[in-house]
């Protein structure tokens, strides 16, 4: 049996749970018939977890977000999906960030096809599926400088020390290295285009170390014990991507914790032998930590979503 056909029975139930094992593998089907699943985001609402991630372009649509819900972290069922509706969104969107707030679920993400005009857009819901745009969008870039080529993707927002931080991946203005920047907004803010202030002039995270080669992205940030904590892709898809972790007081000035990735690929064989990337941690309401992540064995041809629970002993997260 191939592995396509393997992966295609675990999603849909097919495959005897004994040969599944324990751990989370979603992978959503809908738009190409064999599992395609990207860059996950989880929040906690109305007493479930909704998943949003990215879905591959099919037919005249162009790249989406799919939704999924789980009232366990652990199964997934598809709900719906985001698909391009305006202009700015006609190459397509994806790399969602979501989160809750007054009961409205913000939606973060990023065009898609662009290059250098690549940017970040947001939207809002009450329901967590059915979105509005909006009307300011796209929301925020990095003006190009001698740091940055002025393109924005792989939002995350989070609110910490009486202020929004939005965190994105960019590159080098020779479009070589991919890095990461970051932005704040007041605590009161609409999201507008308008609401943004760049933090620093200069990139907040660099690839450094050979595993990460010449790029990180992805960033995911969650507080703990009064600091925050990022946990980051360095590498580009396949090459193999893997997972690292920043530390930080202020948001902006950001320390690397050690020289090797956190959270790495999988052996030979197994189901994320071409990468362990693009994380999200999840915090729950009950103060657990999950790390989702994206992985596959093809090289791109499929993509799966799982999770680990991440602990945490001095201040530093572990797996055990």
């Amino acid at each position: 049996m191939n592995f396509s056909k393997l992966l295609l029975l675990v999603i849909t139930g097919l495959l005897p749970c004994s040969l599944v094992g324990q751990s989370m593998r979603f992978g959503d089907t809908s738009r190409t018939g064999v599992p395609f699943s990207k860059d996950p985001h989880v929040i906690s609402f109305h007493g479930k977890y909704l998943m949003y991630y990215s879905i591959p372009p099919k037919d005249n649509l162009g790249w989406g977000i799919g939704v999924a819900e789980s009232e366990n972290l652990h199964k997934w069922e598809r709900k719906g999906e985001v698909s391009p509706m305006a202009d700015y969104e006609a190459k397509g969107l994806c790399a969602p960030c979501a989160l809750v707030r007054n009961d409205t679920v913000h939606l973060f993400y990023q065009t898609y096809g662009n290059g250098k005009k690549d940017a970040i857009c947001h939207a809002w819901s009450v329901d967590g599926v059915n979105f509005t745009r909006n009307r300011t969008n796209p929301i925020f870039a990095p003006k190009a400088d001698e740091w940055n080529c002025g393109r924005a993707i792989d939002a995350e927002v989070v609110f910490a020390n009486g202020k929004y931080y939005l965190y994105y991946a960019t590159r080098t203005p020779d479009y070589v290295k991919q890095i990461i920047g970051v932005a704040t907004a007041s605590e009161g803010t609409d999201f507008n285009r308008e609401a943004w202030t760049e933090a620093c002039d200069k990139a907040i995270l660099i690839p450094e170390y050979p595993w990460e080669e010449t790029c990180v992205e992805g960033p995911s940030v969650v507080q703990m014990d009064g600091e925050l904590y990022m946990f980051y892709a360095g590498a580009y898809n396949n090459r193999p991507q893997q997972i690292g972790v920043a530390r930080s007081k202020d948001g902006i000035h950001w320390e690397k914790i050690g020289n090797k990735p956190f959270l790495a690929n999988g052996d030979v064989g197994a189901w994320n032998y071409c990468e362990s990337g693009h994380p999200h941690i999840f915090k729950d309401v009950d103060g657990k930590t999950f790390l989702f992540y994206q992985g596959n064995n093809d090289f791109g041809k499929t993509w799966l979503l799982s999770n680990v629970r991440v602990f945490w002993k001095n201040s530093l997260p572990y797996m055990k």
